[in-house]
C-alpha cells in the first residue's frame, strides 16, 4: 500500500550511483534531526522520517539534500508506504525511540512499557524488515541501531526502557550474524547521558522541573550533535570496516550510576 501523501524519492541523486540515500527515523528532533543534518553535510540524500511533519518540513527547508517524509514506526502501513516510496536506501539509521516513566517495576504502568517496546523494538524491526532488501541491493548498505547504555546496565526506575534497549541490542547482534556474507554493515551506537530538548521531558510527561534535575550539575553532558558526529564517522568508514558497537558517554559519566556533578559556585 502506497500513501499518496508520501512523495517518491525521485531526486537526481536517488538514481545517481555516486549519491547515496540515508533514511533517518525519529528525525524531527534531537539525535535524529542532528543526524539528518550531519549526513546531508556528508553528501547523502537524506530522507528525514518522523510523525511531526511540520518540524520535518522546516528541517528540509533549511538543509539542502533533506526530504521530509511522514512516518509512524508503530504503524506497519506507514512503514510500508515509506519503503514503497524509495528508489534506493544505502543507509538506515533506526533512531526513533524514547523512554516513558521512571517508576519501579512494582509500580510500573503497563501502557508505558508497551509504548517503549513498540517504538524502540518493534518500530526498529518494522523499518529494518521493510528496508533491508534495498540495503542489500545497494551493494554496501549500512544499518545503524541507536540503543543506549541502558541496553547493557539496568538501573532503578529504568526497567521498561532498559528491557526495550536490551531487546534492541539483541536484535542488532542477531542481524549481524544473519547478514554475515551480505553487503550490509550492522552498527550499534549506544549513548549515555545526552541532553536534548525532549528526551527527559517526554519521560516525565512534560514535567520540566523533574526533567531538568536529570542533568543538574553535570558539566558537559553529551549533545545530539555529538552523537550525530559519531554516527557519521561509523557510517563513512570503508565498506570492509564494520564498527560493531560504539559506547559514548560524557566524561562526567563513568558509568550508569556514577555521574560527576558540581554545585553552583564550586
Amino acid at each position: 500500500m502506497t500513501d499518496p501523501t508520501i512523495p517518491a524519492v525521485t531526486d537526481p541523486g536517488a538514481t545517481d550511483p555516486g549519491v547515496r540515500t540515508a533514511v533517518v527515523t525519529g528525525a524531527s528532533s534531537g539525535i535524529g534531526e542532528a543526524t539528518a543534518r550531519r549526513l546531508a553535510a556528508e553528501g547523502y540524500q537524506v530522507v528525514a522520517a518522523a510523525r511531526r511533519r511540520d518540524r520535518l518540513d522546516k528541517l528540509a527547508a533549511e538543509v539542502p539534500g533533506v526530504r521530509a517524509v511522514t512516518l509512524d514506526v508503530t504503524d506497519q502501513a506507514s512503514v510500508d508506504a515509506l519503503a514503497g516510496s524509495l528508489d534506493r536506501c544505502d543507509v538506515l539509521v533506526n533512531n526513533a525511540g524514547g523512554a516513558f516513566g521512571l517508576e519501579p517495576v512494582a509500580g510500573a504502568r503497563v501502557d508505558d512499557w508497551q509504548r517503549m517496546y513498540d517504538v524502540n523494538v518493534l518500530g526498529a524491526l518494522r523499518v529494518t524488515r521493510a528496508l533491508l532488501p534495498k540495503l542489500v541491493a545497494s551493494g554496501d548498505g549500512v544499518l545503524v541501531m541507536l540503543t543506549s547504555t541502558a541496553a547493557f546496565v539496568s538501573y532503578e526506575g529504568g526497567g521498561g526502557y532498559s528491557a526495550a534497549k536490551h531487546a534492541q541490542t539483541a536484535m542488532t547482534e542477531t542481524l549481524r550474524l544473519e547478514l554475515c556474507g551480505e553487503p550490509v554493515r550492522v552498527i550499534e551506537v549506544a549513548p549515555g547521558m545526552v541532553k536534548t530538548d525532549e528526551f527527559a521531558l517526554t519521560r516525565f510527561a512534560g514535567d520540566a522541573e523533574r526533567a531538568a534535575k536529570v542533568y543538574e550539575g553535570v558539566p558537559g553532558p553529551l549533545t545530539a550533535d555529538d552523537i550525530a558526529d559519531v554516527i557519521a564517522f561509523a557510517v563513512t568508514r570503508p565498506a570492509h570496516v564494520n564498527i560493531d558497537r560504539l559506547v559514548v558517554r560524557p566524561r562526567a559519566q563513568a558509568a550508569q550510576h556514577k555521574v560527576h556533578r558540581v554545585t553552583p559556585g564550586s
